[in-house]
């Protein structure tokens, strides 16, 4: 619910700097500020089905808790961009290399979930208690900057 929030939110802003810089609705060309505004909306829009994808995968195979965390931080991270990208590009910046970073600990989460099956799959081997008690102790390092 948060990211549809947040989405409408990128929607929102785009609009109405369309409308404030052309005063006809939307349209591509207006000032640097309404180009501000929608590469910003664009960017966060391309990145969406990657963060879909892992955050799922991370929630299912290995662990909820820490995926839920790391879903929460990125999407705090990416209003952080999206404003900071409003301002002056070098504002984004911040938010564009934490983004990055959450991103890498739910794929590491997909990663550890996938080789936890197989594991199980063709050794018997089930390792699940010790990743979801490592993900849990590492996901607070994500509120580190």
């Amino acid at each position: 619910i948060i990211s549809v929030f947040l989405t409408a939110f990128f929607a929102y802003k785009l609009e109405h700097e369309s409308k404030h810089c052309n005063g006809k609705g939307f349209q591509r060309q207006g000032s640097s500020c309404f180009d501000r505004v929608y590469t910003a909306n664009q960017n966060c829009g391309h990145a969406y089905p990657t963060f879909l994808a892992v955050l799922w995968c991370a929630g299912l195979l290995c662990s909820q808790a820490p995926a839920a965390f790391a879903g929460l931080m990125y999407l705090f991270v990416r209003q952080k961009y999206f404003v900071g990208y409003l301002g002056e590009r070098t504002q984004s910046t911040p938010g564009y290399l934490f983004g990055k970073r959450i991103i890498l600990f739910l794929f590491l989460m997909c990663v550890a979930g996938i080789l936890n099956y197989y594991l199980i799959y063709v050794f018997g081997s089930d390792f699940e208690i010790h990743i979801k008690t490592i993900t849990s102790a590492i996901s607070p390092l994500l509120l580190i900057p």
